[in-house]
């Protein structure tokens, strides 16, 4: 009887229910299309900060660097020799340490023995100038007259100079990290992924290999088998990489135990990637190493994150702040619409509701119809902004438009940590600007919520209507016979 008359009643007023649900499936529809934008916020940020951070990668451990001792600068130097005769071809390398001080080894193992750390590895960045090219030697020659000396004598009165000659000399600086390879899948070399050749095995700890960035191997055209010299320790190239999002910040990776050689760093590193066991202990697992190892600095993904800028990080804020508030808005009006159409619907069925109570219908059930009613109009509603929001996420994905995403450093020297590359993740990220394509993806999470609302929706109209229709006594419907 309940189904039929509910049946009845909602084909008798097709145009009442579609406006209720329509105006409940606007407010659904862009909950549904802000939460997936949202969404893929997120996912841009996150694969702009493992491009940086590596894969799997909660937190680093570094240590500022101090300032350079009085009378020294920190910059680096040369010392050339202009030999005698002809050109001389002469080739020079400054490899420095970058990403602040560097840490002695044994602290990975320190850190990784934490509470709440499921891994941690060391990481050594280094920075290496080249400088090469050759001096020519000029010919000094005198120039002038004679004229008349002492004596009645002659003698030249130029004086010599120095012509042809100079010096032609090219600069180049790369980045060079020294990576643990016995554990690969925490670090730098964790957000690259090999395009030709391979990576290293666990047993080349020591071996003169690298894996260089796609950007760098096309600039100075290495493939799978060139060699090149590193401070006079020839490398020969094994891999080919490319990072997972963006750009790479590293422009070759060794073995550790390489590049500590290289970088005349024994036993130390500059960086400590620590992989917490869960992600809700990574604030607790950062208040212990800081603690535990003072003079440290200790960076989460979360830190890192709040540096992102440009046009990411705006529509970002727009999605969670106006976006937001712009749907509980729209949400909020779509109840308030459908609670008053259905108590306004109501007054107009007194004849109605009075007859059926006057036939014996108790108030429960007057409510119960009024409910029914509405809740339908809600799931309607419900189904339309389902569909109207997932189109309106599909566009946005299909569009894919490009958002900029750069990261600005926070402070001082290895306030961030040392990145890939060195310098600090801060410092580095002040360099980076990435292009990433915006998507929007739905979750089941997403669509439970719009099935939530759609009741909520229907409950809070069914019960303002159900209330007035309950108070209305069978006196009313004669009144209004006319």
């Amino acid at each position: 009887m309940f189904g039929i008359y509910l049946k009845r009643e909602l084909g008798r007023r097709k145009k009442a229910a579609l406006v209720i649900a329509l105006g409940l499936a606007l407010g659904i529809a862009l909950v549904i299309t802000v939460d997936s934008v949202s969404a893929g916020m997120a996912q841009a940020q996150d694969k702009v900060l493992k491009s940086l951070y590596g894969l799997g990668t909660d937190m680093t451990v570094t240590k500022a660097r101090t300032a350079p001792a009085a009378g020294g600068s920190g910059r680096p130097d040369f010392s050339f020799d202009a030999k005698s005769g002809g050109s001389s071809t002469q080739s020079s390398d400054r490899v420095t340490t970058q990403g602040g001080q560097t840490l002695k080894s044994a602290l990975v193992t320190e850190i990784a023995a934490e509470k709440g750390v499921a891994s941690a590895v060391g990481a050594l960045s280094l920075n290496v100038t080249k400088v090469d090219g050759s001096f020519t030697q000029g010919t000094a020659k005198s120039s002038g007259g004679s004229t008349g000396g002492p004596g009645g004598g002659t003698g030249s009165t130029g004086r010599p100079q120095v012509q042809g000659g100079g010096a032609d000399f090219d600069v180049n600086s790369y980045s060079v990290v020294g990576v643990d390879v016995a554990h690969q899948s925490l670090g730098p070399l964790s957000a690259m992924k090999i395009t030709s050749g391979r990576t290293f095995t666990s047993a080349q700890t020591g071996a003169k290999a690298a894996v260089v960035s796609a950007s760098y191997a096309k600039e100075k055209k290495y493939k799978v088998g060139s060699t090149f010299e590193v401070s006079g320790t020839k490398v020969t190239v094994i891999g080919v990489a490319t990072p997972d999002s963006g750009e790479s910040d590293t422009d070759v990776f060794v073995p550790l135990k390489v590049a500590q050689t290289l970088g005349d760093a024994k036993n130390q590193v500059t960086t400590v990637y620590v992989k917490a066991t869960d992600s809700q202990r990574i604030s607790a697992v950062k208040k212990a190493i800081t603690a535990d190892v003072p003079g440290t600095t200790v960076t989460t993904s979360a830190d890192l994150a709040s540096t992102v800028s440009g046009s990411l990080s705006t529509a970002s804020d727009l999605a969670t702040s106006v976006g937001t508030w712009l749907s509980v808005a729209v949400l909020a009006a779509a109840f308030l619409v459908a609670a008053l159409l259905t108590s306004s619907a109501v007054s107009r069925r007194v004849r109605e509701f009075g007859t059926l109570k006057a036939l014996g219908w108790p108030s429960r059930n007057v409510t119960r119809q009024v409910v029914g009613e509405s809740m339908v109009n809600g799931l309607i509603g419900g189904a339309l902004g389902i569909a109207l929001g997932v189109g309106a996420a599909w566009a946005v994905t299909a569009i894919s438009p490009k958002l900029t995403a750069q990261l600005g450093s926070t402070g001082g020297a290895g306030g961030m940590g040392g990145g890939p590359g060195g310098g600090g993740l801060g410092q580095q990220a002040s360099r980076n600007t990435m292009e990433i394509a915006l998507s929007a993806p739905v979750s089941l999470t997403t669509i439970a919520l719009a099935v939530g609302l759609a009741v909520t929706g229907g409950l809070i109209a069914g019960a303002m209507g159900g209330w007035r229709a309950s108070r209305m006594r069978p006196a009313d419907a004669l009144r209004s016979v006319s």
